[in-house]
């Protein structure tokens, strides 16, 4: 027995030799081309056979192959599949299939194969939000989708950007975008989105794309897909993320006056007040301006000794004659109210935890986030923490159900004033003249203070109005309070039954789904001014307002999809129902006469100085069908319809129909490109259709009544406006024509041309006075925008360690306003002009004829009107009058061309991205930049372009001479190219894989920065303030640097 024993072993091991001898060991890597991230469960055989294995978690495997295998089959459902030669060590990139065009991407009511899709969409992955350090997505957006332009935000922590798709399409209602959050409409904060949650953001432009969502789709749709679980086959993954940024201005100040070029303005525009308003001789207009100065002329109007920052008194301080700075003085104070209230490199920190997984029947996936960002006002900050579940069941091949919730919870200290109010700090210390100082100062510059020691801030008495008399806005910053709180809650949940399995036969094909969402959001602030000084100081002994908001809404749907093959011919048709429902509550209250400050709750105050409350409700019931149908993946036709009856509008007028067609076709399919090989897709697509924009007020069509007044005697009613039943939705018609291709395996290629027709916009109509009241509202505009959208990519290299790809994209649209009020062709609104036949919000200036050598004068271009009206030849003159009634239009702020370039580049572990902005032509009323030209007040300081003004006959200048209290009628001088160039954002990151000796799977590091750098045309100016196109006193952007860390497990 022992012998037999023995002899079986020899035998197994002979025969095991000669296996081995017949096999060889193959090691390899899968990894995404995409981002280099390890792919787990992809398949690897040896072609022809069985012989095969997967891939483990790091995306690594081991096989035994036979001796003559030649090729290995590798591929992973979603990623293209690759052959590749037999060797010891395999290395492989697989490309996802959305690189080329079967794209999966979301739409109305559904998900989309890029290819099949006959709209208008762009898609944005969440690879591309990664490495941006935003707190709001539509920050996030600006450069990255065509047909998208947006502001650049605040830098208020916590605010977010405007967006406006494909130019403006109305002139009264709204022109922001529906946001939509998993297939449900969204009415919650922006701010509440955790961008790290979502999968991908889908832009929808055009009729075909949005078409679905009716009367709320005109301007186009946001859709947002959030993270879910997928299936690991069981195995539970970890991410976790923490980045640690500063911040710092994005935009530099404006190039202003130091003391002694403030100081030598100041005294040319006393002298040539002098010289030119009471013809006094230039000698002694100088004399005059000192002594004016002194304050022993003009009192606190001019620069009162007390605040002369020099250790000379100012008849030494100040050449008469030569009007400059005595070259031996020197300052006893520097203060700069700017800086002051500027924090230094605020700090910005934000930690990311998910955990998902999942079999072929769960799904689940839960993350927190926590984020805190201090402001560049040292007052302001945003506190956010965010968490999400979403879990995805099915039972059996025909049910499934699945749903998400989402809970954010924020705060934020903010700044309440604005404008050109002398709280508004970005105003007052903006503006403030560099003599003036924060604190009190003794005779020797020294900052004074209290019994305690604290320095005493300094109130003006007896500073010039425009330096804020009796008022210190940095100590009214730091003892009043902003305060606003926010809770928002959001669920989705879906009930799914489907026949798509084979074996239901006749009935294959058909699913119906039920999709419940709501938002929940709850706010609440307060505003405090403190008793002691600034608003509500003296008699009013403090001021506190609070308010509470409720918003609640919900939207129900039921859809029925059939979705069929017979042979070459594909249909998918959808028919569904949808009601939403909308409330809002608030509560405000205000009083005065607190005892004394830091009191923080009403019960404190002595006196009611306000209460009020409203609620409103918005409802809207909606029936849509939409036909999908393909022939043999080479001819596309989709037709969609949807009628919406809306609350805001009178019964007899609640319902509209919006729809849409369109077609495309795969050129790249057709038998006779088969030897066409340079071409990898061509497709030719067209749509039209009708939307609608329900954003014109939740009561248009009503009368509208003012009952009472806070604290009146007795109740009263008067009509503030008239109603007008036929008010009703404004309607968009959109034609887009498009081509999408990709190229020599390389280059992709898209070019859309589209025109966008606004009619019945709702404009206010006017009547005779002597009716009682000036007008009414009624749907009588008409606007167009027309423009291209262009997108370009190509990849310079691509190899298995080196991926290298550069891309581009511009966007033109041109706006013209085609109808508005029969009684009128033209609206004026102070500095733009809406006419027919012009662009929208176009600039309305006199023209500038530069400025007059011998007297400093502003010249104007002027004309005069005939006995019908008509204007003559222009002529120069210096006369304001003749110029304010010589207006012309002088251009608009609508680009000729904006977009944005980019590069992407991955060698072995490192990541590498750059996206630049640009903007090309228009104009831009530089409000701010007036102010400092112009200044309103003595007390204001001056822009360094002011010196070189006109000083003396000969002189040849564009900027007129210096003057106390002389005004100009506002001139094209005023208007900035709004050209631009922005580095937008730039991220270095490094992954390390192969960690499994400590748990891990990766680990990247990472540097990145937003808003790193702006070139204009002017230093200071922010030319995507808004989309009208002037600047404000406002909270200036910022930018951030920011380092982390994203550990996966």
């Amino acid at each position: 027995m022992r012998k037999l024993s023995l002899l079986l072993v020899f035998l197994f091991m002979a025969g095991l030799q000669v296996v081995v001898a017949q096999t060889r060991l193959v090691t390899g890597n899968v990894t995404s081309a995409e981002d280099r991230s390890p792919v787990p469960g992809a398949s690897v055989v040896v072609k022809g056979t069985t012989v095969g294995t997967v891939t483990d978690s790091d995306g690594n495997f081991s096989l035994n192959v036979p001796q003559n295998a030649q090729t290995l089959v590798i591929s992973f459902v979603g990623m293209v599949t690759q052959e590749v030669p037999v060797s010891s060590q395999v290395r492989v990139l697989l490309e996802s299939e959305t690189q080329l065009i079967d794209e999966v991407i979301s739409v109305a009511y559904g998900t989309a194969k890029k290819s099949s899709f006959t709209g208008s969409a762009s898609s944005v992955s969440s690879e591309k939000l990664e490495t941006r350090s935003v707190a709001t997505i539509t920050k996030a957006l600006d450069g990255i989708v065509p047909g998208v332009q947006s502001t650049l935000g605040s830098g208020q922590p916590g605010d977010g950007a405007s967006i406006v798709i494909r130019g403006f399409g109305s002139i009264n209602a709204s022109t922001s975008p529906l946001y939509v959050v998993d297939g449900v409409p969204y009415n919650g904060a922006l701010n509440a989105i955790n961008p790290n949650d979502i999968e991908s953001i889908t832009i929808l432009k055009d009729a075909s794309a949005g078409a679905l969502y009716g009367s709320r789709g005109a301007n186009g749709v946001v859709m947002i897909t959030t993270k879910a679980g997928k299936d690991t086959s069981g195995k539970i993954s970890t991410n976790f993320k923490a980045s640690l940024g500063l911040s710092s201005r994005a935009i530099p100040r404006y190039n202003v006056m130091n003391q002694s070029e403030y100081l030598e303005t100041a005294f040319l525009a006393f002298k040539h007040d002098e010289m030119f308003a009471k013809g006094i001789p230039e000698a002694q207009a100088g004399l005059n301006a000192i002594a004016r100065m002194r304050g022993t002329v003009d009192g606190i109007l001019g620069v009162n000794e007390q605040y002369n920052p020099y250790n000379m008194p100012l008849a030494e301080l100040i050449d008469p004659v030569t009007g400059k700075v005595n070259p031996s003085a020197s300052l006893k104070w520097t203060d700069n109210w700017l800086d002051e209230v500027t924090a230094e490199n605020p700090l910005r920190q934000e930690y990311q935890m998910d955990v998902s997984g999942g079999t072929i029947k769960t799904k689940a996936l839960a993350s927190v986030n926590y984020m805190k960002e201090d402001g560049l006002l040292k007052t302001t900050s945003f506190d956010r923490m965010t968490g999400r579940l979403s879990v995805d069941h099915k039972t059996t091949d025909w049910f499934r159900m699945g749903m998400s919730a989402n809970f954010a919870l924020s705060k934020t200290n903010y700044l309440g004033a604005t404008g050109s109010a002398t709280s508004n700090i970005w105003y007052s210390a903006e503006q403030m003249a560099p003599i003036f100082p924060i604190w009190e100062r003794d005779e020797n510059g020294q900052i004074k203070k209290d019994a305690l020691g604290v320095p005493l801030f300094d109130y003006g008495m007896s500073r010039p109005s425009g330096a804020q008399i009796n008022f210190n806005s940095i100590a009214v910053l730091y003892d009043d309070k902003y305060l606003s709180n926010s809770d928002n809650v959001s669920g989705r949940s879906l009930v799914e039954f489907n026949t798509n399995n084979e074996k239901y036969g006749f009935a294959q094909g058909f699913t119906f789904t039920m999709n419940l969402g709501f938002d929940h959001v709850g706010s609440s602030s307060t505003t405090y001014y403190n008793p002691y000084f600034g608003n509500a100081g003296g008699t009013v002994k403090g001021r506190l307002s609070k308010s509470h908001g409720r918003t609640f809404s919900y939207t129900f749907n039921q859809i029925l999809n059939w979705n069929r093959t017979f042979g070459s011919h594909n249909f998918d048709l959808m028919g569904g129902h949808e009601y939403y429902h909308y409330k809002y509550n608030s509560i405000s209250a205000s009083k005065t006469g607190f005892p004394f400050g830091g009191l923080y709750e009403l019960a404190s105050g002595s006196t009611i100085a306000s209460a009020s409350s409203y609620e409103n409700n918005d409802a809207l019931e909606s029936y849509f069908s939409r036909l999908n149908y393909n022939f043999a993946d080479r001819y596309y036709f989709s037709a969609s319809y949807r009628t919406d009856g809306s609350s805001h509008f009178h019964k007899d007028f609640r319902w509209g129909d919006f729809w849409s067609v369109g077609a495309s076709w795969r050129v790249s399919e057709e038998a006779f490109m088969d030897g066409v090989t340079w071409v990898d897709n061509l497709t030719l697509k067209a749509s039209f259709g009708t939307q609608g924009n329900n954003a014109v007020g939740l009561y248009a069509w009503q009368s509208f009544y003012d009952l009472t007044y806070n604290n009146a005697g007795l109740n009263g009613a008067v009509v503030t406006s008239l109603e007008n039943k036929e008010v009703s939705w404004e309607k968009n018609e959109n034609l887009n024509v498009g081509l999408e291709g990709r190229f020599f395996d390389r280059l992709n290629l898209g070019v859309e041309w589209y025109t966008r027709k606004t009619t019945d916009m709702l404009l206010y109509r006017p009547m005779a006075t002597s009716l009682g009241f000036n007008g009414f509202y009624d749907n009588i505009g008409d606007m167009k925008n027309t423009g291209f959208d262009i997108t370009a990519s190509y990849d310079i290299i691509k190899t298995k360690d080196f991926l290298w790809s550069v891309n581009a994209m511009g966007s033109t649209v041109k706006n013209e306003v085609l109808k508005l009020t029969d009684e009128q062709d033209e609206i004026i609104s102070g500095t733009t002009i809406i006419r027919v036949g012009e662009t929208l919000n176009s600039f309305y200036m006199a023209r500038s004829a530069g400025v007059d050598p011998a007297t400093g004068a502003q010249l104007y271009w002027v004309y005069d009107k005939d006995e019908e009206g008509n204007p003559g030849e222009p002529y120069i003159s210096a006369d304001k009058t003749k110029a304010a009634a010589s207006r012309e239009i002088l251009g608009s702020r609508i680009p000729d061309l904006y977009g944005s370039v980019g590069t992407n580049l991955n060698f072995h572990n490192f990541d590498f991205t750059i996206l630049t902005t640009y903007s090309i032509g228009g104009k831009i009323y530089d409000y701010i930049g007036y102010n400092y030209m112009n200044p309103l007040y003595m007390g204001n300081n001056y822009i360094r372009d002011v010196l070189r003004a006109w000083k003396k006959p000969g002189d040849m200048t564009d900027v007129p001479r210096v003057q106390k209290d002389q005004t100009f009628t506002l001139t094209d001088r005023s208007l900035i190219d709004a050209s631009y160039l922005s580095i937008k954002n730039v991220a270095l990151g490094y992954t390390i894989r192969n960690l499994r000796s400590l748990g891990l799977e990766s680990a990247r590091v990472f540097v990145q920065g937003d808003n790193l750098y702006l070139f204009s045309h002017r230093q200071g100016m922010n030319p995507q303030y808004n989309f009208t196109g002037s600047t404000d006193f406002a909270y200036t952007p910022n930018r951030i640097v920011s380092v982390g860390i994203n550990v996966k497990f």
